[in-house]
Formats: structure tokens, C-alpha cells, sequence
């Protein structure tokens, strides 16, 4: 199964990115199994975050102690290239753990890519996205 993320939850990215242009906003993909069911948005604490995103360590430790608690796992990340285009920079790949969910938003370009062995593999986003997604 291909792992999807809600039409939805992939707007409200790009909406925070939109509320934002001039930072790569960023924050963490959770769900259970191949599905992203909710986002994590944290603060970019990267030295320049016009240009790299690192998410806020409190929020990713956060989010592991949770999951260990029985609640969403983290699948991956998400972040924006504010004058860039959605695709995985090289710093993303350097950073990149295989397996790992990266969306990324560029104007209004929302796209999701697995992390494998062999680099980024793109997945359906935001067509692949449930269109009837019933959560706000």
C-alpha cells in the first residue's frame, strides 16, 4: 500500500507555509501504518531558516515519547522551500533516514516522497490525497 496523506491535512501545510514565506516552516508527519492522520507543526530552529529547516528537537522527542505511549508514530517530516521548488533539496537527502515520509511545499506546490536506500522516491500527493477525508 502506497502511504497517503488527506487532501486536507496536506492543505493545512500549505496554509501554515503560505502564513509564513520567508522561513522553511516545518513540523511532523504522524499516523498509524502507510497513512499520515495528522501533522505536528514546530518551530524551525535552524541557525538560517530562510534557507534549512530543523525541527524544534523538544517536538520530535515529544512526539517519539507518544508514540511509544501508544499514540501516532512518527512517519516523517514535512517543511517548505520558500524560493524553491518541491523537490528534495541535497540537504534533504543528507538528513533523509530510509523510510521516512518528506512533504514538501513550494507556492502552492504540495508533493510526498519516500526516503529509500537508493534516495527519494515520489508518491501520489496531493492526487493520491483522500478527497473525502472527513476531519477539518
Amino acid at each position: 500500500m502506497v502511504r497517503q496523506i488527506s487532501r486536507t491535512l496536506a492543505e493545512r501545510i500549505r496554509v501554515l507555509a503560505a502564513a509564513d514565506p520567508g522561513r522553511e516552516v516545518c513540523g511532523l508527519l504522524l499516523g498509524a501504518g502507510e497513512v499520515v492522520t495528522a501533522i505536528l507543526p514546530a518551530a524551525n530552529v535552524a541557525a538560517n531558516p530562510a534557507r534549512a529547516f530543523e525541527v524544534d528537537p523538544a517536538v520530535l522527542l515529544a512526539a517519539h515519547r507518544a508514540a511509544r505511549d501508544g499514540g501516532p508514530a512518527v512517519l516523517g517530516c514535512y517543511h517548505s522551500h520558500p524560493n524553491g521548488v518541491a523537490r528534495p533539496s541535497a540537504r534533504d537527502a543528507a538528513a533523509a533516514q530510509p523510510g521516512q515520509l518528506w512533504l514538501i511545499v513550494a507556492a502552492r506546490e504540495v508533493r510526498l516522497f519516500r526516503f529509500d536506500p537508493g534516495g527519494f522516491v515520489e508518491l501520489p500527493a496531493p492526487s493520491g490525497c483522500h478527497a473525502d477525508d472527513p476531519r477539518p
